[in-house]
């Protein structure tokens, strides 16, 4: 039976990582030129009104390196359904932070029994040290088997081989093609082509 965005909103934390170490692997080329709203799953509806409940995460393929890799957008508050409404600077461009790079898991190991494909990478994706997100890393995986319209992601903090697992869980809905391509905020570590 496939699960909803509601579903996973309903469940608690434990539920969701069941879902997390169950899911499916993603399929890198249906991320292509993607733009998903983010949803979180774990603060307190209190915590939404003070600090915000959706984003958004564009995907792209880079085109010197090969890789699927991407950034997050933030959105003026509008509700999981409301329109999409990009926050942005003072020269009109969309106001991004915490970029990635998706990885498949190779010989990186994950707390709390993770066994899955591929997460994103925030530590090579050219973050400078003003964005919180630079230590992260993001298992994601997809919900329901062999569509990429729904995924799942959860927050890991890396300190050196210290891993500390976040408890932060945010969903993704599929809501079109990427708005625009975003350079990187410095030059990237350099990952081997994929």
């Amino acid at each position: 039976m496939s699960l909803t965005l509601d579903d996973l909103r309903r469940m608690r934390r434990a539920d969701l990582h069941a879902v997390m170490c169950r899911a499916h692997p993603l399929d890198p080329a249906a991320l292509e030129s993607a733009a998903y709203r983010g949803v979180d799953l774990s603060l307190p509806g209190f915590m939404h009104k003070l600090l915000w409940e959706t984003f958004v995460k564009e995907f792209v393929r880079d085109n010197d390196t090969g890789h699927i890799r991407g950034w997050n957008v933030r959105l003026k508050q509008t509700g999981i359904t409301g329109e999409i409404v990009p926050l942005r600077r003072k020269d009109g461009a969309r106001l991004t932070f915490g970029h990635y790079v998706l990885r498949e898991v190779t010989d990186q190991r994950f707390p709390q029994g993770w066994r899955g494909r591929q997460f994103l990478d925030y530590r090579c994706a050219g973050n400078t040290a003003f964005d919180p997100g630079r230590l992260a890393t993001a298992p994601l995986v997809a919900v329901n088997a062999g569509s990429m319209d729904l995924l799942l992601g959860w927050e890991i903090f890396n300190f050196g081989p210290l891993q500390i697992p976040i408890p932060d869980y945010w969903a993704l809905q599929r809501v079109g093609p990427a708005a625009e391509i975003v350079p990187v905020p410095r030059p990237a570590r350099a990952l081997p082509a994929p």
